[in-house]
């Protein structure tokens, strides 16, 4: 059962091996194994595997991370005598099996000096190496490149900080178990290894210390309480070993005779002879698979969840990316334009899916700017700002012609009120501008689903055909809002129930100017004289305009006249080339100038409340609802009877991420059945 936790990892190892370390969704355990350069972190592993097939030399030999998979094959009945089938498997040579180990070694070499050059420069790209082997136990161990201080060669000058972040990005990983190799023959203190892995594992819980090259320490000294735990404390221990030396390197001495060796000096030695089951390197490959096996029991729980829900985020990536085998260009197209026009009516009519709880979208945009914005517009337009009491007696005198009038005439008043509405045309038809921003901006939230990411040509095509719609239904509307404005200016109904009538309006301002008059008071009692009639009966504002301009008390002629002598008046001087209105307004003419204003204000006020009604109906009608109504048989025209493969090239980034997502999503998949019977 333990061994099968083993065999379960390396598979999900397997899984992830296409993949590569820098994109593995999934933290899987492993043995990473660090150390001062020439520290014999090679020679470790070359002696658990049990075969020569690493590098060797001095100065910095591992120049990427080499992820070392070690897969035990069981020798089978049939093979049992003969001799155990050993091979490896580099990820970039797929399908190849090497059981020449020295090529192995040549090939890592190869492959190194092809991402690094051929002196000592360092590339983060791993070199992934499987070995099968009757004689390895299964474990997963990645030799990364060796500590080191100055740069030699051709190396960069931040050589030391480029190591020290690839090694931290890998012990980082909370499920890596940390092999800090340290030679026993220098102050375990100065440990370029062990300071390493006190920075991301302060408190030692997956850090085991391998104590190289024991049999070179100084006569009479020994590793005993490194071993103990008195020097600099680990939780899993550590493991003093003996490696072969460069002597016993280059006169070919095997591996087997070097691990009898080892054996043989633990047993023998005073210092370690009573513990020597717990030193050399077969005890630190069984520690290893047992400290391997004890954390995968710890970690597999959550390596199922994390599978499982990374799994799901991918699925729905690749969902969103589409298959790359929906059917023919044509039913593509089809299928396109019938889900873009069914989700730009939702967004419209307010039965989207994806309703905001933050702001408004959609169609709750454009009735904000109908009943806010619109509306407002077109209530602040004031008469009177640009209509000033001067003006409206000079349009007065203008409009009776050559005869005073008798009373205040209509002609005035349909003059001033028909320039006014025409003030209207302007915030209305920025009404019809500001729902067609909105609806480009409804083209704009479609246009950011995957789909159209997908088909970048189908994208800009159905963009500039939409768009050029929009602003074709643009006229119409248009013409139609500037028609409502100009019928209301057309024909001015004084005949409307809700409009103020004349006499109405003049009893209201003969109101207001008697309430302002002085009243006649009784000198002996202080009190108003009842029925007194007031001062200046014939001034009063509903009384007929007779002799109007004639007016002593000031007026419209009487200003003209104010500056001339009684000979110039005898002359009769011709009037002046522009004759303005100046001076005070008499009461007559004040009167009239009100019954003016009240007149226009009443029937103003009816065309407000008619244009703030209308105009967004008639920008619904042929904006709004023509668009949902048309815009399939538009988009059909245009886009399906063109030539549809040219729409469905993928973009290059699509492609690319389609396939990093369906890889994967195969991975995982794999994965999960991996995990799922554990």
């Amino acid at each position: 059962m333990d061994q099968q936790l083993i065999s379960t990892v390396n598979r999900l190892q397997d899984a992830f091996a296409t993949l590569g370390p820098t994109t593995n969704p999934i933290d899987l355990p492993q043995i990473t194994v660090v150390g001062s350069q020439s520290s014999g972190k090679s020679s470790v592993l070359e002696n658990i595997v049990g075969r020569d097939f690493l590098p060797r030399g001095t100065g910095i030999v591992t120049r990427r991370p080499l992820v070392l998979q070690l897969i035990n094959r069981p020798v089978t009945e049939k093979s049992a005598d003969a001799p155990a089938e050993e091979w490896g498997e580099f990820l970039h040579l797929p399908g190849q099996k090497i059981t020449d180990f020295n090529k192995i070694r040549d090939e890592i070499v190869r492959e190194t000096e092809s991402k690094t050059g051929k002196n000592a420069g360092i590339s983060n790209n791993p070199i992934n190496l499987r070995i099968f082997s009757p004689n390895v136990l299964t474990l997963t161990l990645v030799d990364l490149p060796g500590l080191t201080k100055v740069p030699v060669g051709d190396q960069p000058k931040d050589i030391e900080r480029m190591i020290k972040e690839m090694v931290l990005k890998y012990i980082t990983k909370p499920n890596a178990i940390i092999l800090a190799v340290t030679a026993a023959n220098t102050d375990l203190a100065n440990s370029d290894g062990l300071k390493l892995a006190r920075e991301v594992d302060p408190e030692g819980t997956r850090t085991i210390g391998v104590l190289t090259k024991v049999d070179l320490m100084d006569q009479g000294t020994d590793v005993v309480d490194i071993l103990a735990g008195r020097v600099i404390p680990l939780r899993l221990g550590y493991v003093p070993v003996i490696n072969r030396g460069q002597r016993d390197i280059e006169q070919g001495k095997a591996i087997t005779s070097a691990l009898e060796h080892e054996r043989e000096f633990f047993e023998n030695h005073s210092s370690y002879r009573a513990k020597a089951q717990y030193c050399g390197t077969p005890f630190l490959a069984r520690k290893l698979n047992m400290i391997l096996m004890h954390h995968i029991k710890a970690t597999l729980p959550d390596i199922k969840q994390r599978i499982q829900s990374t799994l799901g985020k991918y699925q729905l990536e690749l969902a969103q990316l589409g298959d790359n085998t929906l059917g023919s260009p044509s039913s593509i197209v089809l299928n396109v334009i019938t889900e873009f026009c069914n989700e730009y009516r939702t967004i419209l009519d307010g039965n989207s899916q994806e309703l905001s709880s933050m702001e408004l979208s959609g169609g709750a945009r454009i009735s904000f700017v109908f009943h806010e914005l619109y509306s407002n517009g077109i209530k602040s337009v004031d008469p009177f700002d640009q209509v000033k009491d001067v003006d409206i007696r000079t349009i007065l005198y203008n409009s009776s012609g050559s005869s005073p009038a008798l009373f205040v005439g209509t002609t005035a008043f349909e003059v001033i009120v028909k320039q006014q509405i025409k003030r209207f045309e302007e915030p209305s038809l920025r009404c019809v501008t500001l729902v067609y921003d909105e609806l480009v901006r409804i083209l704009s939230q479609i246009l950011q689903k995957p789909v159209f990411k997908r088909y970048p040509a189908l994208k800009e095509r159905l963009l500039s055909v939409v768009i050029h719609f929009f602003k074709q239904s643009l006229l119409p509307t248009n013409k139609l809002v500037q028609d409502l404005v100009n019928m209301e200016s057309a024909y001015i109904n004084t005949g409307h129930p809700d409009f103020l009538s004349g006499h109405r309006a003049m009893a209201i301002v003969a109101e207001r100017m008697q309430a302002s008059k002085p009243v006649q008071v009784d000198p002996k009692t202080g009190k108003p004289i009842p029925g007194a009639p007031p001062k200046d009966v014939m001034s009063s504002p509903i009384a007929p305009m007779a002799g109007m301009g004639q007016d002593e008390n000031g007026g419209f002629f009487n200003s003209f006249f104010a500056t001339k002598n009684k000979k110039k008046m005898a002359a009769m001087e011709a009037p002046p080339a522009v004759l303005k209105a100046s001076g005070v307004l008499s009461e007559r003419e004040t009167a009239e100038t009100e019954v003016i204003k009240l007149l226009i204000s009443s029937y103003f006020n009816i065309v407000k409340r008619s244009i703030i009604d209308m105009v967004p109906k008639a920008v619904m009608l042929n904006l709004v609802i023509f668009s949902k109504d048309e815009m399939q048989r538009e988009l059909l025209e245009k886009l399906y009877k063109s030539d549809v493969d040219d729409l469905l090239k993928e973009s290059d980034v699509t492609l690319n991420r389609r396939k990093e997502v369906q890889k994967m999503v195969d991975s995982l998949q794999t994965a999960s059945e991996i995990v799922a019977g554990v």
